[in-house]
């Protein structure tokens, strides 16, 4: 039977992060959502600067060029070392860790654009799979809208993917898992200011945006705990807390200024690596 996880108030953070009921429901299902870390306020603040630097910057921020903002935009590498989100996630993977991209996923009102089903960790290129998704809201992400959906406890087992390279897939391959029963799938519903977790190996995807609005999200995708290490290509990553297990990563810097030289060279550097990475063996790529 279909579940739709409508929650009206989110998770309550605690002080500390997440509580022990919520990490073991985590650790069960695959994911947990949805949770409260910004006020709505807080939100649309986010959401006005992110709408004023598309405006601003149209070759930085465009439906081609979503990946690793935070490493340009001061505003957006605020967001992803957020105190309430580092928290939880700390929660689940202990003090030390670092950032290993962001992507912005903006779906623009009634429009076909969809994510297919995937496994995040299948084209990373990290091992062991200590890490997890974040996926915070700007603007309602619901059904209608084209929120995330997951298939629960999906997380155990590993699934063959085929890359599809669909005009409307927001992946970079369009990579997807195929046989999966969408009756099985919970739809993660979140208000401006909440956010999902998920783990890397869940099933999870998402339908288009059949509202009149824009639905806008961060996915931290993802956040590495201290004994993640690559084991193909090469890796930016952006210190968040403790220590750097491997010295394989590229070490990335929050920007000082918005869009300067060495952010815009930091950025470029970090998706021209994202790339290598993510497209290893395709037979055609897409540009970050």
């Amino acid at each position: 039977m279909n579940q739709d996880s409508n929650n009206q108030y989110g998770e309550p953070v605690e002080a500390e992060g997440l509580s022990p009921d919520q990490v073991e429901r985590y650790q069960t299902n695959g994911w947990l959502a949805p949770i409260d870390v910004m006020t709505p306020s807080d939100a649309a603040a986010v959401l006005a600067e992110l709408e004023r630097a598309e405006a601003q910057y149209p070759d930085d921020l465009h439906p081609e060029h979503r990946n690793n903002a935070h490493l340009a935009f001061p505003f957006l590498a605020d967001v992803a070392t957020n105190d309430r989100i580092v928290s939880c996630v700390q929660s689940l993977l202990g003090p030390d860790l670092s950032l290993w991209s962001t992507v912005l996923f903006i779906k623009e009102p009634d429009s076909s654009a969809y994510v297919s089903w995937h496994q995040d960790a299948y084209y990373m290129g990290l091992e062991p799979d200590h890490f997890v998704t974040a996926w915070l809201a700007l603007t309602p992400s619901t059904v209608e809208s084209g929120c995330v959906s997951v298939i629960p406890g999906s997380h155990e087992a590993r699934a063959d993917h085929a890359d599809t390279f669909g005009s409307d897939n927001i992946l970079t391959r369009g990579q997807e898992v195929a046989d999966i029963d969408p009756t099985a799938a919970v739809h993660l519903e979140l208000a401006p200011g909440q956010m999902s977790l998920h783990h890397p190996w869940l099933v999870h995807g998402s339908q288009p945006n059949r509202s009149g609005a824009r639905r806008v999200g961060i996915a931290m995708q993802s956040f590495l705990a201290g004994n993640v290490r690559p084991v193909r290509g090469t890796h930016h990553v952006l210190p968040i807390s403790g220590q750097l297990a491997s010295q394989e990563f590229v070490v990335a810097s929050p920007p000082i200024a918005e869009c300067s030289t060495d952010a815009r060279a930091a950025r470029a550097a970090a998706n021209a690596a994202l790339a290598d990475v993510l497209y290893h063996g395709a037979q055609e790529t897409r540009s970050l």
